[in-house]
C-alpha cells in the first residue's frame, strides 16, 4: 500500500467511484474568470410574487362538493355575475345551497412569480395552482382568475390566469401547473437605481469583509483605468473632483454602493453591464464541506484543514504523523509538500478511499471530527 501524498491546490468534489452510487468531478472556475455578476445581484432586481383565488371546473368528482362554504360562495357569485340565475332569500342574499353539491368545482390558490428582469403587459408567465380542500385537480380548468399584487394594501390586477391545469406529479395530485397560463396585464418594473448610485448585493454564500473590499477594489480600479485613458477632459473644477473621487463603497459585508460616474451619467445600462462583467481576482473561497446523506455525496473546499490525528476505523489507523512507509494496514496521512502539521481534509478522504472506507464511514468520521472541534471550515449536512 502507498503513503498518500496529495497536493491541495484545488477545489474538489470527493466521492469514491468505488464504494459510492454518485460519482461526480468538478474542476474549479480560474480565479481571472470569476466576474461581479457571479456572485452580486443588482439591488431592486428580485422576483416577486402575485396571487389571487380562483375557480378550477371540469374536475371528475374530486372537487370540493358541498363541505367546503368558501368554496360553494364563490361559486354562486361567479355564476350570477356572468348573468346565470343563482336563487337568492327575501332580502337578496344568494342561496348557496343550491350549489352545495357541485363536485366538480374547486376553490384554488393561484402564484406567479415574475422574474428579477420585471414582466411587461402581454409577457405570458407560467403559474402554479394549489387546491384549499379539493381531492385532486387533475384534469381540471382555471377560470379566469384575477392575480394582485405582493401588497395587501394595494390590491392592484397585474394579470390574469386560466388554462388548463397539468399535475407535476401523479403523487400530489392536489397541485399543479399552467403553463403560460398568466397574461400580464400592467407592468412590473423592478428599479436598479436610487439617484445616481447603484447597490451591489453579495451571494448570501460569499458575503465576507474581504469579498466585499475585493468588489470595491476592482470597481475602482477599472474607473481609474478609464479616467486616466478618457480623452474627455473638463475645465470645471467640480467635474474634476467628481471624476477623482472613488465610485465604488463597501458598506458591510453584504452591500456596496456604486456612483454612476459623469461620464456614464447618460448611459447608466452600459456602466451597469460593465461593471457585472468586471473579473475578481485573489477572492477567498469560504472554507465549507457539504453533505448530501442520502445520495452519499461530500463536496470539500480546497482550504479544510484539520488538526495532526490518529484516526482508528474498525481495524486500520490513518495518522497525519506516521513513518515513511506504510506497515500493516497503517497509512500516512500528509498535506503538500509532506507538511503533516496543517493537514487537509482532502488527504484525509484520500488515505480512508485508499483504504476502502465505505462511504457512510467517511461522513460519520467527518462529522465526529467537526463535533470534537478538529475539523477547521464550516460543516453543511443534508
Amino acid at each position: 500500500m502507498e503513503v498518500f501524498n496529495l497536493s491541495a491546490n484545488k477545489i474538489f468534489l470527493v466521492v469514491a467511484s468505488m464504494f459510492c452510487p454518485f460519482f461526480v468531478t468538478r474542476t474549479a472556475l480560474a480565479q481571472n474568470d470569476l466576474r461581479i455578476k457571479d456572485i452580486c445581484r443588482l439591488k431592486g432586481q428580485e422576483e416577486n410574487t402575485l396571487q389571487g383565488l380562483g375557480l378550477v371546473v371540469g374536475l371528475k368528482g374530486t372537487g370540493d362538493g358541498g363541505d367546503s362554504k368558501p368554496g360553494t360562495r364563490a361559486l354562486s357569485q361567479v355564476i350570477q355575475k356572468m348573468g346565470g340565475q343563482v336563487a337568492s332569500d327575501i332580502q337578496g342574499r344568494i342561496l348557496e345551497k343550491e350549489m352545495a353539491n357541485a363536485k366538480n368545482v374547486a376553490l384554488v390558490f393561484v402564484e406567479v412569480t415574475v422574474p428579477p428582469s420585471g414582466a411587461q403587459p402581454g409577457d405570458k408567465l407560467s403559474c402554479k395552482v394549489s387546491a384549499i380542500s379539493a381531492k385532486s385537480l387533475e384534469g381540471g380548468n382555471l377560470m379566469l382568475t384575477h392575480l394582485l399584487g405582493p401588497r395587501a394594501d394595494r390590491p392592484v390586477v397585474y394579470g390574469l390566469a386560466s388554462g388548463p391545469i397539468v399535475i407535476d406529479s401523479p403523487k400530489v395530485p392536489t397541485s399543479g401547473k399552467i403553463v403560460d397560463g398568466c397574461k400580464m396585464e400592467l407592468a412590473v418594473v423592478n428599479e436598479f437605481m436610487a439617484g445616481n448610485k447603484i447597490s451591489l448585493i453579495v451571494d448570501p454564500d460569499h458575503r465576507s469583509i474581504a469579498t466585499s473590499q475585493n468588489i470595491e477594489d476592482s470597481i475602482n480600479e477599472y474607473q481609474s483605468s478609464v479616467d486616466s485613458t478618457s480623452s474627455i477632459k473638463s475645465n470645471s473644477n467640480n467635474y474634476g473632483k467628481a471624476e477623482k473621487s472613488k465610485a465604488a463603497r463597501a458598506i458591510d459585508q453584504t452591500t456596496i454602493e456604486v456612483t454612476i460616474p459623469g461620464l456614464y451619467k447618460e448611459y447608466p445600462v452600459q456602466f451597469v453591464s460593465l461593471v457585472l462583467d468586471l473579473k475578481l481576482l485573489n477572492l477567498q473561497n469560504k472554507k465549507r464541506v457539504y453533505i448530501d446523506e442520502r445520495e452519499g455525496v461530500l463536496i470539500i473546499g480546497e482550504e479544510v484543514s484539520i488538526a495532526p490525528v490518529a484516526i482508528s476505523h474498525k481495524n486500520l489507523t490513518i495518522s497525519a504523523r506516521g513513518p515513511a512507509k506504510p506497515t500493516g494496514s497503517f497509512v500516512s496521512m500528509s498535506s503538500k509538500d509532506g507538511d503533516a502539521e496543517r493537514p487537509t481534509l482532502k488527504n484525509l478522504t484520500d488515505a480512508l478511499n485508499v483504504l476502502a472506507v465505505p462511504t457512510a464511514d467517511q461522513i460519520s468520521i467527518i462529522k465526529a471530527l467537526k463535533k470534537d472541534g478538529l475539523l477547521f471550515g464550516e460543516l453543511i449536512v443534508e
